[in-house]
């Protein structure tokens, strides 16, 4: 009897603790929240405490196994703060009601899921959504998909991944935003707002979790968890913006990188989770590890799992994903001196805070309805919003002779191993998708022509020649479906399937998992097998056009040399094939940029558009002079610039006009430039500004992205864009690491790429 009045008056001290909290106003909401936490920190146990900050995969918890699996006996004993990777309403629910009925405070959990590009609506790739430069429908995106995750019980989304990449050898770059952090800000800032809306504690908005911090976009090699070095003024000034942008956006979390930084590991290191992260940026929400990141400091060679973990909780980790070297190892340091209990406590409260601003302590099942998951998974609204957003972010590589938009008559060969593949539709992260219910290119274009047009199809090739490889690259439920014939013999059915066909659409280019976590690639070509059957399908003399599947920038300079027309449509999502027949048959004209820059070979790597001089440049115009910085065997250009993408109609820009070319101080100029579509089909362009610092007090970089404006023409229409431009789009972080900006000489540059501009000179005085 003694010990059921002991848990109700444990019950009561909990129920009062939530429910007793500052209400003057002069509280802040973020204090009644600390205040709420602190209450209960004070009467939980350490074991308790160091239970919150233990994250496990759900990778135990089956059907029906929610209350005996390993995992739910640790979240009885209050051993776990959050899962992840725990999909559906009902089982989601389930788990909850261990946390919250059988464990001794009834503190609810926290559930993640990588939600990248979509939860079971998958939009596209993040590389490729990037690709619009269109803020709104990146913000779309993430609100359907915290909207669908938050229906069948998914609170948190390990999302955006604001990693900056200039190489493409390295497989997750399909995971972010390209190369500029400028750009990749913005994106940043869009995601998060579609994610967590204006209210976390509303029943569909899901906290978000940006990653990487930091610098894991930059590994040596292009080989995924390796070696990161590099300066701090290039940190700043290249690679921490859209990270401290989805920071001044309120993202309630961050995720470590794996990689080091400055000689020490992102999960162990405190100049950056708490210098940079808290103390400069003022970031309120708490740290998370990926996975198994402080224990792979151990290989790092940093100590064992008590040391490392000590270290990580003090450089200001808060939560330990999978590892459970905090669950098994804290106590013990706390014993030795090596930690703190107030940090501990510290750590503890940023989760519980967490788990209030989600309204979790209101009512622990609000994330958890499988009424509302049936209504609002999968829905028709989504998919054509899926669709429209996918048709937005294709980037028209070549169009010779106008090959393109095809004409919906005649007989189409639709040739290639990826051609009739809906399973690898979406791309790589898209673990909550069904993977059966997307669109094939092959049923989206048979769906677009009716019987208007015969489609006859033939895989050609697979995906790579060696099984071996492609082994590797479809592991997660993606099959390639390898033909076991021999290449020629596929070959020669694809001509025999092409040899009556009015035009040829050759769909090439990798499988969804060839991007993505550990999948870097020391060749971004073509594979040879498929550029061995395009070679085949050109030499039938009809019009060919290549529809480009891939996950990062490939070198395609044979094929830009020799194929007649290319559509790069990344992975597209669930909707991709009716997506990719909207673009191929002109219903939507292309208007996608690209967000990185395209190499000529992978000997131009690390390439991307906003690099510095050297004290010997190649004079503009020339390939190659000796004693010049260049390459003996190719061109400095890249095959395709940053920003870069054609129409199906043609946009001529007029001469670049600035305000004052004298401004002082804080003044604002205008820099305007009128565009044209001067072509027969309406279109969007992407119009962007550039600005050069010609003198500055460190190197600086040729030209910068400041700002773009996607814009709508009729043929025929003309409009002027104008661009506001003020001393703080002339900041950087100087050699102290001082944001600032400097008087003296600038070039402002206006086109529809980076390299196709309109310059402007002025002299800015102090």
């Amino acid at each position: 009897m003694g010990v059921k009045i002991s848990l109700f008056l444990l019950s009561l001290t909990v129920l009062l603790a939530v429910a007793f909290s500052p209400s003057n106003e002069k509280y802040s909401l973020e204090d009644k929240y600390i205040y709420k936490a602190d209450s209960i920190l004070s009467i939980m146990t350490l074991e308790e405490k160091i239970g919150q900050l233990n994250l496990p995969a759900a990778g135990d918890i089956t059907t029906g196994q929610a209350s005996s699996s390993n995992i739910a006996q640790k979240i009885k004993e209050g051993k776990v703060g959050g899962l992840f990777n725990l999909k559906s309403a009902s089982k989601i629910r389930e788990v909850q009601r261990v946390a919250v009925e059988e464990s001794r405070l009834k503190i609810p959990l926290l559930f993640g899921m990588d939600v990248i590009h979509g939860y079971e609506t998958i939009f596209p790739i993040p590389l490729g959504m990037s690709a619009s430069w269109d803020m709104e429908i990146m913000e779309k995106s993430a609100r359907i998909a915290a909207n669908e995750a938050s229906a069948d019980g998914i609170n948190w989304t390990f999302s955006p991944m604001t990693d900056i990449s200039r190489d493409p050898r390295w497989g997750r770059v399909s995971e972010g935003s390209g190369e500029d952090p400028y750009l990749g800000a913005q994106i940043a800032k869009a995601m998060i707002k579609g994610y967590q809306g204006e209210n976390l504690a509303l029943n569909n908005t899901i906290m978000a979790c940006v990653k990487h911090f930091a610098l894991y976009g930059a590994p040596e090699a292009g080989r995924d968890y390796n070696t990161v070095d590099m300066s701090r003024v290039r940190m700043y000034n290249e690679y921490f913006g859209p990270y401290k942008a989805a920071v001044d956006a309120g993202v309630g979390s961050v995720m470590t990188a794996f990689n080091d930084v400055d000689g020490i590991p992102a999960s162990g290191n405190k100049w950056l989770m708490t210098d940079v992260l808290r103390k400069q940026w003022g970031f309120d929400g708490f740290v998370v590890t990926d996975y198994t990141a402080i224990n792979e400091m151990i290989d790092h060679g940093l100590g064992d799992l008590q040391t490392v973990s000590a270290m990580a909780l003090k450089a200001g980790v808060e939560m330990d994903m999978v590892g459970e070297g905090f669950l098994t190892t804290l106590q013990k340091s706390l014993e030795e001196g090596k930690i703190t209990e107030k940090q501990i406590d510290d750590a503890c409260r940023l989760i519980l805070v967490a788990k209030y601003k989600l309204g979790l302590f209101d009512d622990p099942y609000k994330y958890a309805d499988p009424e509302r998951a049936e209504k609002e998974l999968f829905t028709v609204e989504n998919r054509k919003s899926a669709r429209e957003i996918a048709a937005q972010t294709f980037v028209l590589l070549k169009n010779q002779g106008n090959v393109l938009p095809l004409q919906k008559k005649g007989t189409i060969a639709l040739i290639g191993p990826l051609a009739d593949n809906k399973e690898n539709m979406t791309g790589t992260w898209s673990v909550a998708a069904n993977f059966e219910r997307s669109i094939s290119i092959n049923d989206g274009l048979k769906k677009a022509v009716g019987d208007r047009a015969k489609i006859v199809y033939a895989k050609g090739a697979n995906v790579v020649a060696d099984s071996l490889l492609e082994s590797r690259v479809s592991i997660f439920g993606k099959p390639t479906y390898r033909d076991e014939r021999s290449a020629s013999a596929m070959i020669q059915e694809a001509l025999d399937v092409a040899k009556n066909a009015d035009v040829i659409v050759a769909v090439l280019g990798e499988s969804a998992e060839m991007t993505g976590e550990a999948s870097s690639m020391s060749n971004i070509e073509l594979p040879e097998n498929q550029r061995d059957l395009m070679k085949a399908l050109l030499g039938t003399g009809k019009p060919v056009v290549m529809v480009l599947l891939t996950g990062r920038p490939l070198s395609l300079t044979w094929e830009e040399e020799h194929v007649p027309a290319i559509l790069n449509v990344w992975f597209a999502g669930s909707e991709a094939g009716e997506a990719i027949a909207d673009v191929l048959f002109g219903d939507v004209n292309p208007s996608g940029k690209l967000s990185a820059t395209f190499p000529q070979n992978v000997g131009q790597i690390p390439i991307y558009y906003n690099h510095k001089n050297t004290g010997r440049p190649l004079p503009e115009g020339q390939w190659f002079q000796k004693f010049r910085s260049n390459y003996l065997d190719i061109p400095n250009e890249p095959l395709y610039p940053f920003g870069f993408g054609l129409s199906y109609t043609t946009f001529e820009y007029g001469a670049l006009k600035l305000s004052n070319i004298s401004p002082i101080g804080n003044q604002s100029i205008k820099a305007s430039i009128s565009v044209s579509n001067t072509g027969k089909y309406d279109g969007a362009e992407v119009v962007q500004l550039y600005i050069r610092d010609v003198v500055g007090s460190i190197t600086r970089p040729v030209k910068e992205l400041k700002g773009f404006k996607k814009i709508f023409l009729k043929a025929g229409e003309t409009k002027t864009v104008t661009f506001d431009i003020t001393p703080e789009d002339l900041k950087f972080y100087n050699y102290e690491l001082e944001y600032v900006w400097e008087p003296g000489d600038f070039e402002i540059m206006i086109g529809g790429n980076s390299r196709d501009l309109s310059m402007g000179k002025l002299n800015w005085k102090e």
